[in-house]
């Protein structure tokens, strides 16, 4: 019976285009469940958008639609993006499916049953966009400390959720586990910046608009979006519902992705409600930070703002997702550059992967007539380098990719392609052939072959069309020799032969006119 593995990227707020900051999550999960798929593990991915609230009544009102005119058009367009990014997701939750609402309803009923929710009236300082409520001492230069924009005073009759009865039980659970929040500075922040302080009580319901999830005992209240939308990772696997069979299959989480702006809600109220539900918390929430621009947050006002779809089109899929995985550090922002994105292009993709592949397919060409020689052995001591060399850098990928360090972790397999190029220099095959030394030159091609093999098993996680053209020049059909398995043998190659002219899989940019393209589109 096959591991079982649960990946969740946050629901998203429909409240317009996706841009590449939202489109990196996305990415970073299907790339975590293709690894996983690769290593033979059962996987469900799940994504979705989280449509109620005040914010989308407002939307909705700008736009001359309905509510639900306006979520429909916003879900189909971002399906069609995961589409287009070919992202395979498993499961599209919406939290206005009936589905997620009548468990949403349960949920609430059952809190309130067990004394968890009470009724009371909010006053407080609240930021609309963020569809949450403050306390002066939590702003930062009196405003909201997520997304920086002005708050309001509000009053209004709400219930709540009595956080404080569970902050003891949530901090001994934060010190038993250490691997569930990553990375660790996170849990950190949570705890001085939130729990010791005196972790506030949450309001779970609203008065003031209507687009939302009614409370069946007192209808004039509307279930509030933090409730409404973290439950969302096990309405949709189909807990409190007639057929649990997924839920039971796959909960706890694996791994569940969020973003810096939402990690209280996710780190703080969302393994709280878990808990009151006696249900077991997800293994790892890991918290990634944001794509930045070189003036800042982006935002259209600025002019600043790049969507996937632009990158896509002219630049191609693999390139935009290599870029995304390899710009973000585990522990600091990432910074989209007009020119930093042509340099990367131009450099790993073209000058390292793309010419490795070429100068390799038309040697074995020249010297063997495209036929891959057997392994025989390592006949000098450049050769059983490479192949530890070859061996170190998957270990050293693996365990980068498994404590989320990805953007290092591709960095290995670059490392691994650098010294491949270096290989070339070093063993000289053109002086080979010359001094007709055929073991040597053998070795040579065999090598170079099995380690563009193992490139392409590496970066099919997040490269998959680049993997497959690489397999293809390089003659690979069989499927166990594109497993991860076989990433560690040397010797599996035989009747192998490579196609009869190489094609560039990445071919080089003008570097002043594709920056000065992209440096328009982010305008428009």
């Amino acid at each position: 019976m096959r591991e079982k593995f649960y990946i969740t990227t946050p629901i998203y707020y429909p409240s317009g285009r996706y841009h590449i900051g939202t489109a990196y999550t996305t990415v970073l999960a299907d790339a975590i469940k293709r690894y996983e798929e690769l290593k033979g593990k059962e996987c469900f991915m799940l994504t979705g958008a989280d449509e109620h609230g005040q914010k989308i009544e407002t939307k909705a009102r700008e736009a001359k639609q309905t509510p639900q005119q306006y979520v429909d058009e916003m879900a189909d367009m971002a399906k069609e993006l995961w589409t287009k990014m070919d992202i395979k997701y498993d499961n599209f939750i919406r939290t206005t499916e009936e589905r997620h609402e009548k468990v949403v309803q349960k949920i609430f009923d059952r809190f309130m049953e067990q004394g968890d929710i009470y009724k009371g009236e909010y006053e407080g300082l609240y930021c609309v966009p963020c569809e949450t409520f403050f306390t002066e001492t939590q702003l930062v230069d009196g405003k909201c400390p997520d997304c920086g924009r002005e708050v309001v005073p509000m009053k209004e009759e709400a219930y709540f959720f009595n956080m404080k009865k569970y902050a003891d039980r949530l901090l001994k659970y934060y010190d038993e586990h250490p691997d569930f929040i990553k990375p660790d500075y996170r849990k950190q922040e949570m705890i001085n910046n939130f729990i010791k302080p005196g972790l506030e009580d949450l309001c779970v319901t609203r008065t003031s608009f209507d687009w939302g999830i009614k409370v069946l005992k007192d209808p004039k209240h509307i279930v509030y979006v933090w409730l409404d939308a973290l439950t969302n990772y096990i309405t949709a696997l189909g807990y409190m519902s007639e057929d649990e069979t997924l839920f039971n299959k796959f909960w706890p989480a694996d791994v569940q992705l969020v973003g810096k702006d939402i990690a209280r809600f996710h780190l703080i109220y969302w393994p709280i409600f878990l808990m009151a539900l006696d249900l077991p918390l997800p293994k790892t929430i890991f918290v990634h930070n944001w794509i930045m621009m070189k003036d800042g947050k982006m935002s259209k006002s600025k002019g600043n703002v790049i969507y996937p779809e632009t990158l896509i089109e002219r630049y191609g899929l693999d390139a935009t997702k290599y870029f995304l995985l390899r710009e973000m550090p585990m522990s600091q922002d990432g910074l989209f550059s007009p020119e930093e994105f042509v340099q990367r292009y131009n450099f790993d993709l073209c000058n390292d992967l793309s010419n490795l592949l070429n100068r390799t397919v038309s040697m074995v060409n020249k010297y063997f007539e495209g036929q891959v020689p057997k392994y025989s052995g390592t006949p000098n001591e450049v050769d059983e380098e490479i192949e530890k060399v070859c061996v170190e850098q998957v270990e050293k990928f693996e365990k980068l990719f498994e404590n989320f360090e990805i953007a290092n972790s591709i960095q290995e397999i670059w490392n691994l392609i650098s010294r491949t190029n270096k290989y070339i220099d070093e063993t000289a095959p053109w002086t080979l052939a010359k001094e007709e030394n055929k073991e040597k030159l053998s070795s040579a091609m065999y090598h170079l072959i099995e380690n563009l093999r193992k490139i392409a098993i590496l970066i099919r996680t997040f490269m998959e069309e680049t993997s497959d053209n690489i397999f293809r020049q390089i003659g690979i059909t069989d499927k166990e020799l594109k497993s991860w398995t076989s990433l560690k043998n040397y010797d599996k190659l035989s009747n192998i032969k490579v196609i009869e002219k190489g094609e560039p899989i990445f071919m080089r940019l003008n570097s002043e006119e594709e920056i000065d393209y992209i440096k328009q589109v982010m305008k428009k």
